[in-house]
């Protein structure tokens, strides 16, 4: 049965929403709205020290993923904590799902990704997640099944057992996200998610997050690798100075309006020639330039990675994750949990064990039936109870026995 919070979001799925290039969910509804937020640190005698965020204006809309960008200093980390509730605005205004982002239920709703992991060293991740997931009031039975799908989601199955305190820091950072999901939230804050990470975890990490949202979740992604951010993200904010210097949608903000790019398959070099021509004569003077398109860098490595992978051996340290845990996909979860399907997966996935060379059954002994039913009567016979141990006798009776022994032996007395 769907709880009460996934019959909401299913109806507000219907309220509007549209899709993107990268299929994910969006709708007007908004999940954050910033109203002149300005936040202004003071020194020890309450004077005007720095200005952090500086009058800022924006809006969050349900199943987009927005990025927070800027330099060092600009203002990223102070808009997040004040999201969060962490810290309070010295004027302006914040909702997050229409309530101040000090409401208990509110928070409740968030899942957060610091910029650096505070983990407690001496857990290991099924332990760390278990601690996190009792902090919202999860179910025991509820965090377990959790905890196993997220480590095997994030890549950390053969690290399972050991410490936190012992993981690299790209291993922290997936531990790290792992609990930030625990509590399936609506609202997922990530500051420099992929930080530690090697490409082929950075390529996971952006792929988990266009997948949450399209499942409707909605993102906030503070990062200073805009390789990332461009890849995942549909509107970004650009901070400098505690301001708002660019906001808007990666194609409104990346798109160079006054030159035109045309791709076809190879040409000769006769139809190169007349299709330059016709450009040349059309624009008059201005460069022209053809070219080949490349790859970047990063899908290179993928690629070189995904052919030697065959090759690799066993690692106890992070794997490449696995699907997207089934309590975060939403309603394929109910279509992975048809009993029909699971039948055919264990039909299709069992295998006969192979033996190799002759297999000998052990001889039997043959055994006389007769005896043996006589010997189990024997063993089944109950054993015969013991005698209980006699009890020593009372002094009057000892006292009777003497008086007859003196009978016997002519009114003498035995010596005591």
């Amino acid at each position: 049965m769907r709880s009460k919070r996934q019959t909401m979001t299913a109806l507000d799925q219907l309220k509007g929403e549209t899709t993107d290039s990268r299929g994910s969910v969006s709708s007007n509804e908004n999940v954050v709205a910033v109203r002149g937020l300005t936040k202004v640190f003071k020194d020890f005698w309450g004077r005007p020290k720095a200005r952090a965020v500086d009058n800022v204006d924006f809006e969050v809309k349900r199943g987009e993923v927005f990025g927070l960008l800027g330099p060092n200093g600009s203002g990223k980390s102070t808009t997040v904590k004040m999201l969060l509730g962490l810290l309070y605005p010295t004027k302006g205004h914040i909702e997050v799902f229409g309530k101040s982002p000090r409401h208990v239920q509110t928070k409740q709703r968030i899942g957060y990704l610091p910029e650096e992991s505070y983990l407690y060293r001496y857990l290991n991740s099924v332990e760390t997640l278990d601690f996190f997931g009792n902090l919202f009031s999860i179910d025991s039975k509820e965090r377990k099944d959790r905890a196993e799908q997220l480590i095997d989601m994030v890549g950390l199955s053969a690290a399972r057992t050991r410490t936190v305190g012992e993981f690299s820091k790209g291993m922290q950072r997936r531990i790290g996200l792992a609990q930030a999901l625990i509590n399936d939230p609506d609202l997922i804050i990530l500051d420099e998610p992929t930080s530690g990470l090697d490409p082929i975890g950075c390529r996971e990490i952006k792929d988990l997050i266009v997948a949450l949202a399209k499942r409707g979740k909605t993102i906030i992604l503070s990062s200073h690798l805009l390789a990332d951010v461009e890849d995942v993200c549909d509107r970004v904010v650009i901070y400098y100075g505690g301001k708002i210097q660019a906001l808007g949608t990666l194609k409104e903000l990346l798109s160079e309006r006054d030159t035109m790019r045309f791709t076809s398959p190879t040409l000769s070099r006769e139809a190169t020639e007349k299709v330059l021509q016709i450009i040349r004569t059309d624009i008059g003077e201005g460069e022209v330039r053809v070219d080949n398109p490349t790859q970047n860098l990063e899908s290179y490595f993928l690629d070189v990675v995904n052919r030697a992978r065959a090759a690799a051996a066993e690692t106890s340290g992070a794997t490449s994750g696995n699907k997207v845990a089934k309590y975060l996909r939403g309603d394929d979860a109910q279509a992975a949990d048809d009993p029909t399907r699971k039948v055919l997966e264990r039909l299709t996935e069992s295998k006969p064990k192979e033996t190799t060379g002759a297999s000998v059954e052990p001889v039997k002994p043959k055994v006389d039936q007769s005896k043996l039913s006589a010997l189990g009567k024997q063993e089944s016979a109950p054993p015969a109870p013991e005698k209980p141990a006699e009890a020593p006798k009372p002094a009057a009776d000892l006292s009777k026995a003497n008086d007859k022994l003196s009978g016997l032996l002519g009114g003498k007395k035995p010596k005591e």
